[in-house]
Parts: C-alpha cells; structure tokens; sequence
C-alpha cells in the first residue's frame, strides 16, 4: 500500500489540515511545539467562557494552514514562490508563538523581567535550527524580516497577518462570542503581492473588493478585545494570579521553604532566581527550564499553595482555585494618591477584620488583594504597518483614504480604560466610578 504524504489534522474551526510529511511534520513532534498543547491560548479566559479550552497548538497548526492558502492563493495571482520559501514560510507561521509561557499572555512579565514572548520565540527558533542543521535559515530570516522579499514577513506579523486572521476566528468560535466572527477566506482571496514579482520592494496589498472584509475584520478585533480578551473578569483573574505568584515569589527569594517545597520545581526556578530579558534569554539553563513550563506547573502549584502556611498566599491561591476572584470596576479616570491610600487603608482593615492576617502585616498583605491598572487597545494602527489597498488601476492608497474615514479613525482610537480590582467583600467609596 502506497504511504501518504500528507498528516491530516482535524480542526474544527479550517477543517481538515493537511501537512507534508517533511520538515512541518518535524517541527509539529518536537517538544516544544507539543509543550504548546499544555498552553491555554486565551489564558484565564476558559474561566469566564467555558468553551474557551483550545490551546497554543490549535492556533499555531490553524495559522499554518492559513499560510498555506494565502501562498497557493499568491502563486496563482502570478507571484514566484519557491518550494523552499513556501516551505520556510509555513514554518514561520507554524512557530511563531512557541515562546509562549503558561497562560499565555496572563504571566508574559511576570516570570522575567522586560520579556516579551517573541524573543523567546527567536531564542527557540535558533536552537530548533541548530538542532535541524540549518533547515531553518530561511525560516529565520523571514521571521526577522531580513529576507530579500519582506512580504514573506508581513504575512507572518502585521496588522492582517495569519496569525491574527486565525486567533480571531479561532477564539471567536471556541467563546462563542459570534461578533469575533471574520470572513477569512474572503481576505485571504484578495491578498496581493505588490509589485507583483514580490522584490525587495515588494508588500502585501488588499484588492479594493476585500475593503468590506477587512472592515468586519477590524470591527471583530475590536469586539473580541472588549467583550473577551479584557472582559472584566478576565481582567480579574488575570490580578489575581499575578498577585499570587509576587507573593509566592517574595516568600520564596526570603528563603520560605514550605511556599518553595510546594511550587512545581520549573515554576520554582523562575520564582526564585531574579531574571531580566534579553540578558537571561542567553542562558541555556533559562531556556530549558521555560521549556519545561507550561499550565500543568501553575495549576499544580496554585493547589499545593492553597494549603501553604504562609495565610497570604493560601488565601489567594483558594480564591483562585474556586473561583472566587476579585471584583473589577472600570473608572472614569486613573485614581489620585489620597484615593489609593484610602482604598488600601479599606483593604487592610477587612484582612483583620476576617482574621486572615495580623495588624502589623495588613499593610503589606493589602497590596496583594488590590489592583489598579488600565486597559488599552486600538483596533488599527495607521501610523505603524498600515493597511494598504490597491485599486484596478493598480493605484495603491492606506485603508482610510479608501473608504468611509470617519469608521477607519473610530477603529484607530486608541482606548485606555483605568480600572480596580479587589475583593467583592470590600465596598469602596469613590466618586465618578462606572460599572
């Protein structure tokens, strides 16, 4: 019986996903891409819609398959494509996120200092190359824009690249929030390289009957911000594990053995060991430790900590463990000093008050049960990579020079929210607060 040449992978969002049985199916077995099925892609956001369990690894093989069909759909408009580039493209796309730590996005700054999971992204990528002898050379410089072609780059990071075409559509479907909903086929069908030999001068343009497609794209990336990704709750799980592990952090550097016997060793080591990116992103030890962390490592020890000794971190890990997180207000504007004090002086008091810490450690346990911080986006940025669109005279003009302007620069705002999260035990009193 003739062997196929092709895995197929059944998604539920793109259908059947067909890979090569050659490099791709490689990159897919090695550790790290399969570590990326252990890595909720919403992060806490199952929490607040239970659907929301899909991971890293669905999104990294649905961007694939996205290049896949923009490359064929290139080709066939008349754009060389090798089989080595489109090989080194899809493999862009396929590991463009597999520095991801767990939860995503949630703890991206929490366990290194100044990180930024595309570096470690980059630092992943040299080591799989090296470890592959250098079938990703190309692969590397097309994640670097540095390879003579840039449209290559701009289809593995930009404002309509395949990574952003699949999140959202992929999230939408597994949250069930329809508005998230994007025509990506339609996209996809009038990309364009421009000039159309894709030369060194060359980008990707969307044809002028995609302007509608993209329109819906940018309302939807400013739906699913709002109504999934910053929902409120969201927002308050996210405080609420990052509080835990600054304690468990501050407990473990002061030389807690119970809070440190009880964390999951590759958690234990970012915990305890004061780490800044770029400069700990050279270290071999740093980088093989990330690569052993994943959900399983924080989950695990969030339940061990909800029995720890120490009534701070038991307190916050129990909260989080069921469910019992903080409550978020929105606020007209970032509070002043006086504001802060007395909130904290509110917090403080309740912690007595419920017996969880002493007096002389209220002050000091109120910071970890109170967060005020700001949510920001904008849907479209005109300034930095923007959108171009080429007309049937081949005339090509940004996004917002094409259509209805007053739309383009509504999605173009960029939106900070200021909001507070502590216990629902406690009532604040505030002026100018919205719910």
């Amino acid at each position: 019986m003739k062997q196929s040449r092709f895995k197929i992978f059944s998604d539920p969002v793109h259908g059947f996903i067909s890979v090569p049985k050659n490099l791709l199916l490689d990159l897919i077995e090695t550790p790290e891409v399969q570590r990326l099925r252990r890595i909720r892609q919403l992060g806490l956001g199952h929490l607040v819609f239970p659907g929301a369990e899909h991971t890293r690894f669905n999104h990294a093989l649905g961007a694939m398959a996205l290049m896949q069909e923009a490359l064929a759909n290139l080709s066939e408009k008349g754009t060389p494509i090798s089989e080595e580039e489109h090989l080194a493209a899809c493999a862009a796309a396929l590991l463009h996120d597999i520095g991801h730590g767990p939860f995503s996005h949630t703890l991206e700054h929490q366990l290194i200092e100044g990180f930024h999971h595309e570096q470690m992204s980059r630092q992943l990528l040299v080591r799989l190359n090296r470890r592959f002898g250098g079938a990703l050379d190309l692969t590397m410089q097309i994640f670097d824009d540095a390879y003579a072609r840039p449209f290559f780059h701009q289809l593995v990071s930009s404002q309509l690249d395949m990574d952003r075409l699949d999140y959202l559509r992929r999230d939408s479907f597994y949250t069930g929030v329809v508005e998230g909903k994007v025509g990506v086929q339609r996209i996809i069908k009038t990309l364009r390289v421009h000039p159309l030999e894709g030369g060194p001068d060359s980008r990707i343009v969307i044809e002028s009957k995609g302007i509608y497609a993209v329109e819906n794209f940018l309302i939807a990336r400013r739906l699913m911000y709002w109504q999934v990704y910053l929902h409120k709750t969201v927002l308050a799980a996210d405080a609420l594990l990052r509080a835990i592990i600054r304690r468990a952090r501050t407990l473990i550097q002061a030389g807690n053995d119970d809070a440190a016997t009880r964390c999951a060793p590759a958690l234990r080591f970012f915990l305890a060991h004061p780490l800044r990116a770029p400069e700990a992103l050279t270290r071999d030890e740093v980088i093989e430790t990330f690569c052993q962390l994943d959900d399983v490592d924080v989950l695990f020890s969030l339940k061990q900590w909800s029995q720890a000794r120490d009534p701070v971190l038991s307190d916050l890990s129990r909260r989080f463990i069921h469910r019992r997180f903080f409550r978020t207000t929105f606020l007209t504007a970032p509070p002043t000093d006086a504001q802060l004090t007395a909130w904290r002086d509110q917090v403080a008091h309740w912690l007595v008050r419920e017996g969880i810490v002493p007096t002389s450690l209220a002050d000091e346990a109120a910071a970890y049960y109170l967060t005020v911080d700001a949510s920001a986006h904008t849907a479209y940025e005109t300034d930095a990579d923007p959108i171009p669109v080429i007309d049937r005279n081949d005339q090509v003009r940004e996004l917002s020079r094409t259509t209805e302007a007053a739309a383009i620069d509504a999605l173009a705002r960029y939106v900070v929210k200021p909001y507070l999260c502590l216990p629902k035990e406690v009532s604040v009193e505030v002026a100018a607060l919205s719910s």
